[in-house]
């Protein structure tokens, strides 16, 4: 098929393609004018220049193609505003040009987060997709707020939702800080409490955008994108320093108000860097909540979705990546 992907130069978009391509797909990415192309390297694409700022400079890009997947999207921003213009704003413009351009498109898949539906209510109880959406940040909100747009075009376009909830892997340069502490024998942990977290490796999670791209029944339908095991944060340091071959980690423990202060002086010193950082006061709100769970069984029964990467597969594959690209020794 002919498929165009945004997002393609992140963390995840970079995994699909490399999965689009390896299927055979004829894929097309779309670049802003200011993009670095660099990280494409050599993969055989179709590279289209637009802006979700204007929808007849999207034309290009959707013309043609017989699928979109839609994963950039903005993680960070200096206000409402800025979320709202990356997420929202970018995603509206987006289905107006395949409405406009290509209206008989196969599908489109627009890649939303957990964030948009909030953190699961206990540890017993991951959220499903028939919960109602609680977001507790900006970005989540955002991120609601464009589901909200998608869900309006179903009627008239082939969409489907997919959530990650905290993804990792090759790549990632977030969890690489983790790592890194775990290497140094300590395996940093947020407040005292036992938290609880959902965590898919990109591999699985490129996968099952795919399953959920290419099966008729997931028109119109929203899900869950993730492990099918909860872990605690614990657990990953465990796994990851048997991975590194360290016998003893200390559990170095961050209480709630500290992360807090952090995530506001980072907001306030963000001001004036020329980029928004990722960790704030409402990052900070985010990591301090006890459960992030989501339940992966209709991405399984209606998908034939199943987590192929265990957690030990996972972080040795991205710590494997890590050590041949030189970000950890």
């Amino acid at each position: 098929m002919k498929i165009l992907v945004t997002g393609s130069t992140g963390f995840i978009g970079s995994h699909l393609l490399d999965l689009l391509l390896a299927q055979g797909h004829d894929v097309r990415v779309l670049l802003r004018a200011q993009s670095s192309a660099g990280s494409l390297g050599d993969r055989v694409v179709e590279r289209i220049t637009g802006s979700f700022d204007v929808v007849d400079s999207l034309r290009e890009a959707v013309s043609g193609v017989d699928a979109v997947y839609h994963v950039a999207g903005l993680t960070a921003a200096r206000d409402r505003a800025g979320y709202f213009s990356g997420n929202v704003t970018a995603t509206r413009n987006l289905l107006d040009a395949v409405e406009r351009f290509n209206p008989n498109v196969g599908r489109v898949v627009h890649v939303s987060s957990q964030a948009a539906a909030g953190p699961s209510p206990d540890g017993e109880h991951p959220l499903d997709e028939t919960a109602p959406r609680r977001p507790i940040t900006t970005y989540g909100e955002s991120k609601a707020a464009a589901e909200e747009v998608v869900e309006q075009r179903m009627e008239r376009l082939p969409l489907t939702i997919v959530r990650p909830p905290a993804v990792y892997g090759q790549r990632d340069p977030e969890i690489l800080r983790f790592f890194a502490m775990v290497a140094r024998g300590f395996a940093p942990l947020i407040g005292f409490d036992q938290k609880k977290v959902s965590l898919v490796h990109v591999q699985d999670l490129v996968r099952g955008f795919v399953l959920a791209g290419e099966n008729p029944a997931a028109v119109g339908r929203t899900y869950f994108i993730s492990s099918e095991e909860f872990y605690t944060w614990p657990q990953v340091g465990e796994v990851t320093a048997a991975v590194l071959g360290r016998k003893r980690v200390r559990s170095l423990r961050v209480p709630h108000a500290v992360v807090f202060v952090a995530g506001a002086l980072s907001g306030m010193l963000g001001r004036f860097q020329a980029k928004p950082p990722v960790f704030n006061y409402e990052k900070a709100r985010d990591i301090t909540r006890r459960y992030w769970t989501c339940s992966v069984d209709r991405a399984v029964h209606e998908l034939g979705y199943r987590q192929e990467i265990s957690l030990e597969e996972g972080v040795r594959r991205t710590i494997d990546w890590y050590r041949e690209v030189g970000w950890m020794k």
